[in-house]
């Protein structure tokens, strides 16, 4: 019976140590905004959605390329076999020797198909825009997650650590009454079987400690580290705005609508390009530099060899077998493919908002009678194990009061945590409120 004293120290001894190697002291706290800011900067997701987003901007500066004029500077040398006649073996080339220097400007007057491209690039780079926002809110939602759960597994610590140290009090203040005759050693007993019980639940919180750490760290660092600590700013959560007021900004604000709008709107200028291939272009080329026998500005007469043409041109489209009319067939399909996932969208907004909006008005309605059940548990707890030393409460009863204190503690954290993921899940629909 000398011994559980002994027992009751070390166990406190070890739990201590294990906290003190999950948790070390002064280490830097890291911020919610640092950590997103970490986020944003190494998550491979992210980065690819940004990327995304470039890319699509070069191909919309691309498209508007295609539609202005371009201009190419020619030098060309042509060498035919002579044959004794002034153009050598072939006509076309005019001579043994064929100089081209000459500066060519091309440019599209009418060109349906490249128009309408050029059209599809701008929606498709607002689609790519409105992912890669997606892609942000995403993260945020992500870092939240983690950066809360470790704060929450940090007070699960705490109040592990403190649920030990109460343990211990009560297996003590047993210990005394059953040495006084007051009462008997079943008590000891339930009170050194709650007191390991405890052991273990600090144990396992510890754990789940270093597994939130590891779990943040992926996404805020490049490297393998533990050396960081968090702010604990659970208890500061913002207000949740009327319902009303996040429709409006859903309606606004949201990527998901947004990149389904601008498809929408991407495949129906894609039908436009598609259709546009059954019309006639028409081009134009000027054209100036050198096109003569010698590299020279003047030829063997003194006539110039420097000069200008210019020439139009006029495609009209005839027959391909029936290609054009497949691709607007393809484009009309898309459209229709697009359409219905804009409608899609559209409806899971309204049913995702209803559904986190009764989530987070659930959560923030039920955090005071949380945090108002924690205390009242801390109060029953503390009047049943003095009752006990009273000779007026069992064992039983204060094995069930400070199991109970447990249980209100994690619930009132939890409670926090839910709401604080319920504002999050909102703002990735309506954005920052």
């Amino acid at each position: 019976m000398s011994r559980l004293p002994l027992l009751v120290g070390a166990g406190l001894a070890l739990v201590a140590h294990l906290f003190s190697q999950a948790v070390p002291a002064g280490l830097p706290a890291i911020s919610f905004e640092d950590a997103l800011e970490r986020a944003r900067a190494n998550s491979p997701q992210f980065l690819s959605a940004q990327i995304e987003a470039k890319l699509a901007r070069e191909d919309h500066l691309q498209a508007r390329a295609a539609l202005l004029p371009s201009v190419n500077w020619l030098n060309q040398f042509i060498y035919t076999q002579p044959n004794g006649s002034g153009s050598g073996v072939f006509v076309s080339n005019d001579g043994p020797h064929v100089y081209n220097n000459q500066a060519i400007l091309h440019g599209e007057i009418y060109s349906p198909p490249k128009a309408a491209q050029y059209r599809m690039s701008l929606a498709a780079e607002a689609a790519a825009l409105a992912r890669a926002e997606v892609a942000a809110r995403g993260l945020t939602l992500a870092v939240t997650e983690r950066y809360y759960g470790l704060v929450l597994a940090g007070r699960r610590g705490a109040h592990a650590r403190r649920s030990l140290e109460e343990a211990g009090l009560f297996l003590s203040i047993t210990q005394k009454q059953e040495a006084g005759g007051e009462v008997a050693h079943a008590d000891v007993v339930k009170a050194e079987m709650q007191r390991d019980q405890r052991q273990r639940e600090a144990q396992d919180a510890e754990l789940a400690l270093a597994k939130a750490r590891l779990g943040l760290a992926v996404l805020l660092f490049r490297d393998f580290r533990q050396d960081f600590s968090v702010v604990d700013d659970l208890d500061e959560p913002r207000p949740l705005p009327p319902k009303e007021e996040l429709q409006a900004l859903a309606g606004r604000n949201n990527p998901d609508i947004r990149a389904a709008q601008e498809t929408v709107r991407r495949e129906t200028f894609g039908i436009r390009a598609a259709r546009g291939e059954r019309l006639p272009t028409l081009s134009f080329e000027y054209v100036y530099g050198i096109n003569a026998n010698q590299y020279a500005v003047r030829g063997p007469e003194q006539l110039r060899n420097l000069g200008s043409s210019v020439m139009a041109e006029l495609a009209v489209p005839v027959f391909n077998w029936g290609a054009s009319g497949s691709r607007v067939r393809q484009a009309e399909l898309r459209l229709q493919q697009a359409q219905a996932e804009l409608s899609l969208a559209q409806r899971g907004l309204l049913a995702n908002l209803n559904a986190f909006y009764l989530e987070a008005d659930a959560a923030g309605m039920q955090r005071a009678s949380l945090r108002h059940s924690s205390d009242l548990a801390a109060e029953s707890a503390r009047l049943t194990l003095l009752g006990y030393q009273a000779g007026e409460a069992t064992a039983l009863e204060v094995v069930d009061a400070q199991a109970a204190l447990i249980q209100a503690r994690n619930a009132a954290d939890e409670g926090l945590l839910r709401y604080r993921l319920a504002l999050v899940n909102l703002q990735t629909l309506t954005g920052a409120f």
